[in-house]
């Protein structure tokens, strides 16, 4: 068994888990706001449990589900719930997002996803990995569609995407009544394009605030502000 990965406050395992821990679910974690107090979260596509995890100890939400499509996944999710100090609040249902719509009566004021992106098919001859990875798994519209049935009144959904879908996705979103209130564009170092795009959405329509995320100056010299966003999981921060 592989070495577990380890956060400041709790352990995430992953061997189990065909996409393992990343950037694009520590910064999801890291910056999905928390500021309105939420007491219902939902994770949609859990993976590991990262997310859920960074956001139970950032917040006091006494509702935190999450759902996980693949078994293998999903079971270690659980194990990593039950492991980790937050363990009574945090909850995993091995379920599609569409059957969870289906059956689910609740809403949330936060939900958040790290979902698979790869629009082009990619067969590495894995299916968990490929589905982990493909958004022909949990298409963008479907994911959408989803958040806008789940999502209550006043609340946000927090996500992280390649750049080069946000267009597309924001006008996916707005037809379903979500509108763009937050918006980090994040680069590897200071001369790299944009390749991911963090994005809140509510269903008021308001004036997005843009903002910008560097990661690293040099190899492994991380900036200020990306310190600053992570330094509460990291050990090394």
């Amino acid at each position: 068994m592989s070495e577990p990965f380890k956060f400041k406050q709790f352990s995430v395992n992953q061997d189990r888990c065909a996409m393992k821990i990343g950037t694009d679910g520590v910064l999801l974690g890291a910056w999905a706001n928390v500021e309105n107090k939420p007491e219902s979260i939902l994770d949609i596509g859990a993976g590991t449990g990262v997310v859920s995890l960074m956001l139970a100890q950032r917040c006091f939400a006494e509702v935190m589900d999450a759902i996980e499509i693949d078994a293998d996944t999903y079971e270690q999710c659980v194990e990593n719930f039950e492991l980790s100090p937050w363990g009574d609040r945090l909850y995993c249902y091995h379920a599609g997002l569409d059957e969870f719509v289906d059956e689910i009566e609740d809403q949330y004021e936060l939900i958040v996803c790290n979902p698979p992106f790869y629009a082009e098919t990619v067969t590495s001859g894995n299916l968990q990995r490929d589905q982990a990875r493909q958004n022909e798994f949990l298409p963008f519209n479907e994911l959408l569609d989803g958040v806008s049935k789940l999502l209550t009144e006043n609340g946000q959904f927090a996500t992280i995407i390649p750049f080069k879908e946000k267009e597309a996705f924001v006008h996916m979103a707005a037809d379903l009544g979500l509108f763009p209130k937050e918006c980090l564009h994040v680069k590897g170092n200071p001369s790299a394009e944009i390749k991911r795009v963090l994005l809140a959405f509510a269903r008021v329509e308001q004036e997005c605030n843009t903002t910008e995320l560097v990661i690293e100056t040099d190899r492994h010299v991380y900036t200020a502000d990306y310190v600053d966003l992570t330094k509460a999981f990291y050990l090394k921060m």
